[in-house]
């Protein structure tokens, strides 16, 4: 551990387990706080998933991120007015974080039973 993850640890009064749930959380949280309202269209949606799985990897202790945004949305008559904004019942995604001897997956995805764009621990493991 060098001293600045060192100090940053000392930050924390939890678990590896639970500062792994934590890290995992701002993750998911970016996605949906940072990336809802963004304007896109067909010829761009591929590039604001990888834009968005871009910026969750940026992030640290991240292993593996992957995003997907529902096309169905997307106007099939297009013309110059044929866009619409990110909203978070279109986002699933997935991040990976590993920490401390802890890995865990967490998703994004619209829960169409609460009618929420849920976000959730899917899978932990330990070292």
């Amino acid at each position: 551990m060098d001293g600045r993850e060192e100090l940053a640890s000392s930050r924390f009064h939890c678990t590896a387990s639970e500062r792994c749930a934590f890290e995992t959380g701002i993750k998911l949280a970016t996605v949906y706080h940072q990336f809802v309202g963004t304007p896109f269209d067909a010829s761009s949606v591929e590039g604001l998933e990888e834009c968005i799985r871009r910026c969750i990897s940026a992030q640290p202790y991240v292993v593996g991120a992957s995003v997907s945004i529902d096309r169905s949305v997307i106007p099939a008559d297009r013309d110059v007015y044929s866009y619409v904004s990110l909203t978070g019942d279109m986002i699933d995604a997935t991040v990976t974080v590993s920490l401390d001897g802890v890995t865990m997956t967490g998703e994004m995805r619209y829960d169409r039973e609460l009618g929420y764009p849920l976000m959730y621990i899917s899978s932990t493991a330990t070292d």
